[in-house]
Parts: C-alpha cells; sequence; structure tokens
C-alpha cells in the first residue's frame, strides 16, 4: 500500500488520506479502514445514457470520479474484492446527488478516504499497510488426492494463488494411468509455487497432506529443480517444511498452525508471535487462571491495576458500527500500550483470530495474578439487575454488564476448543 496524501487534523482527527493498493493484503487493510459514515472518492466506469437533438439515444461508459456515502461495506475472501455502496454526496455531471452506486476497489489504482476521526488504531492499521518490510513471510501447500491449493500467508489475510484439480485414477495392474496423473498433478503444483510464492521475501514454504503425497512430491520438486535448472528451489530448498494436513482444502492450511512442532520452525514470522501469545493465553487458563482474563469488563479492570502485559484484541471489534464501543476498544489499545503492556491485533482472517473471538475478541495476559477480579462479575450483575449502586457512569457500566454475560458461558466450552 502507497500513502500518497494525508490530511488529518491534530486537533480532532478529522481529514482523509488518500491510497493506493498494491497487494490483495492491502485491500484487506482497506475493508479494516472503512466504516459506515466514512465517504470514499475513487474512479469507477458508468453507463451513461445522451439523447441527440434528432430524438435517438446512444449510451456508452464513463470513467468518472465519485464520491458516496459508505452504508455497506464487504469484503471478499475468494475474490479479494472490496465493495462499498451507499449514495452519491458530490456534485458530478453524469450522476445526480443521492443516487445509490456500488464502488469496486481494485489494485493500482488509488482511492480516497474522509473520516470525521481518525483514530490510533485506524493510523497504526495505514502504517502496518504501508510497511515496505509487510507482505507474505509464509508459503502453504496442501495437497490430498488430486486436489491441493498453493496459498500466502501475510499478516492479516490468507491469500489463495492457485487451486489445482486433477483426476488421478486408482492403481491398477497394467495401467500408467495412475502415474501418469500423479506426475501430472506434481507438475502443476510445481508451476504454482514457482509462480506465485516470492522467494526473496517468504521465511517458510509449509507442504501439507495426507500420508506420503507431501513426501512423494517434495521428492519429485527436487529432481524436477535440477533437471530444470530451477534456481528458485535448488537455492531455497532449505525453507520446505513438510508436515501433516487432513487434505488438500483450503480450510486444512488451519491445522498446519496448530502443530507446535511446524511453529517451533517458523518462529520469525508475526503470525506464529500472535498464535504464540493466544496459546499461552490459553494454558494460563487452565493453569493460573487469576493471570488470565477474556471479556471487556475483566479485562478493562485489569488495566486500571496497571496489570496487563500482554493485551490480545480481535480485529472484528474495530469493524463494529456502534461508534462508542468502537471508541471503548481504542481506548482500551491506547491505554494499554500506554501503560507498557503489548497489544496484539489479530485477524479474523487467521486461526487465531478466530479462535480469540470465541472468547469475546479481547482477552488479556497479567504481570502479576489477580485473584479477587473474577468477584467484580457479580457486582456487574447485580448492577446490571438494578439491586446495587456502583460507582461507574450508568450507561457504560451498563454496556460492560451485557459484554459480560455475552461471553459467561464461554469458559465452559474451552476445552473443546482445540488450543492448548
Amino acid at each position: 500500500m502507497k500513502l500518497l496524501k494525508r490530511d488529518v487534523s491534530a486537533k480532532d482527527g478529522s481529514g482523509y488520506v488518500t491510497l493506493l493498493p498494491n497487494t490483495p493484503e492491502d485491500l484487506w487493510h482497506t475493508y479494516n479502514l472503512l466504516q459506515t459514515g466514512d465517504r470514499i472518492r475513487c474512479t469507477t466506469l458508468r453507463k451513461v445514457s445522451k439523447e441527440s437533438s434528432t430524438g435517438s439515444v446512444t449510451s456508452s461508459k464513463v470513467r468518472m470520479n465519485l464520491t458516496i456515502d459508505v452504508k455497506r461495506v464487504e469484503f471478499f475472501k475468494d475474490s479479494l474484492e472490496v465493495r462499498i455502496s451507499g449514495p452519491n454526496s458530490a456534485e458530478s455531471a453524469h450522476v445526480r446527488m443521492g443516487a445509490h452506486h456500488t464502488l469496486t476497489l481494485e489494485l493500482d489504482r488509488q482511492f480516497s478516504i474522509e473520516k470525521d476521526c481518525w483514530d490510533r488504531v485506524y493510523l497504526d492499521r495505514i502504517e502496518e499497510a504501508c510497511n515496505p518490510e509487510g507482505g507474505a513471510e509464509i508459503a502453504c501447500v496442501v495437497m490430498g488426492g488430486g486436489l491441493a491449493h498453493v496459498c500466502l500467508v501475510a499478516g492479516s489475510v490468507t491469500a489463495t494463488k492457485a487451486r489445482i484439480d486433477v483426476n488421478i485414477p486408482k492403481k491398477r495392474t497394467g495401467s500408467s494411468a495412475h502415474g501418469k496423473s500423479t506426475a501430472k498433478f506434481y507438475d502443476a503444483i510445481y508451476r504454482a509455487i514457482l509462480t506465485h510464492v516470492p522467494f526473496d521475501k517468504v521465511k517458510c514454504i509449509l507442504v501439507g497432506s495426507p500420508g506420503f503425497q507431501k513426501d512423494d512430491f517434495y521428492k519429485f520438486l527436487l529432481a524436477e529443480s535440477v533437471r530444470r535448472d530451477d534456481r528458485p528451489f535448488i537455492e531455497n530448498k532449505g525453507k520446505f517444511v513438510l508436515c501433516h494436513s487432513s487434505s488438500g482444502h483450503k480450510q486444512a492450511i488451519e491445522e498446519l498452525f496448530l502443530d507446535p512442532s511446524i511453529m517451533s520452525k517458523v518462529t520469525e514470522t508475526r503470525l506464529s508471535k500472535e498464535i504464540e501469545v493466544l496459546n499461552k493465553f490459553m494454558r494460563l487458563l487452565d493453569t493460573n487462571p487469576d493471570k488470565a482474563y477474556y471479556g471487556y469488563f475483566h479485562v478493562q479492570k485489569a488495566n486500571e491495576e496497571l496489570a496487563i502485559d500482554s493485551l490480545l484484541i480481535s480485529d472484528e471489534l474495530f469493524r463494529s458500527s456502534d461508534v462508542v464501543e468502537r471508541k471503548m476498544y481504542v481506548a482500551l489499545v491506547e491505554s494499554v500500550r500506554e501503560r507498557g503492556g503489548t497489544v496484539y491485533v489479530l485477524s479474523t482472517m487467521h486461526v487465531s483470530g478466530q479462535q480469540l473471538q470465541q472468547v469475546s475478541g479481547v482477552a488479556a495476559i497479567l504481570r502479576y495474578p489477580i485473584p479477587d477480579l473474577d468477584e467484580l462479575e457479580d457486582t456487574a450483575a447485580a448492577y446490571e439487575a438494578g439491586s446495587v449502586e456502583v460507582e461507574h457512569d450508568d450507561e457504560e457500566l451498563s454496556g460492560e454488564a451485557r459484554k459480560l454475560k455475552e461471553t459467561a458461558r464461554v469458559r465452559e466450552d474451552m476445552a473443546d476448543m482445540g488450543f492448548g
């Protein structure tokens, strides 16, 4: 992502930024930047009809700049597209004011986002997206039978670069069809990796499959790379890590990151650090629960005690259309950082963010145990019922208690989550 222009007021945070997305992950960052009520301006094609003096009508597609008030934002994981819908909010020679329009953001086409307030989380997101050292750190290849997926795992999104589907018949005596189809399958994966994996950027290439198919493919890759003199494979063969996956479907990639022995080999990546701290939190829930809390109410109280060492928060919480709720979580993040804590914003596009979302989306590892923090749960519930008085802002604590009720059932389900 390139930051072309930034005009944000230091006083109230209002203003706009102009961005140019270069990679599919940039579109995911854009999705996280957009909220209902923003204004976005970019070029688009629109069909325009003109009537001549003789009464004939001609239609043509015209490229124009449109500014719309954002009413709806959608991100499509498979096609990696961001679509924004809303009414036109600026004068245009071809589109009347208030006309509803849908914009699709594309790579290498700039756009501007205007907000009433650019908070710290928004600005951090832009800095992360524009960091030239960012990008994909891990490549994953999962295969099973005749199906395979080649994906790149960047900081916030898993992008499918190639899907290979080859019909492989069963082995039959006297028939070479199985061997030929398997060789064709391996060759397609080989070419997909060579085409789509940036060997100069990725630190690890995970290859997974049921059984020994991954081992057979790796032998094929080594032999073919020497025969074809493909230097990227020869020079980077040490980056390949063979592991187990249940199938060749994209969902099987999540299994690779649940294997501690695999994660120990990709310790240099940002994703591995996030999974490591999430695993630590899950273990503490079982072994030392007084140092691990989740849910906004408990985490905020721990922050007031200056006790938070690591804050884990899901990016889903920052996409809330409730401005008050978003500001609440932004304030929590800023406060933890000011008090020396480390903040991890986990993406729901990865298994780590999805697992965190199951425990309310916000959790904390404490510097020291606070054994009586759970007693606040009864206080909050009693306040919600109106049976006691607490010296807190009525509206704020009522919201905290509601969030507490929503997450109360989670602790009972922890054993079924597969982490630990």
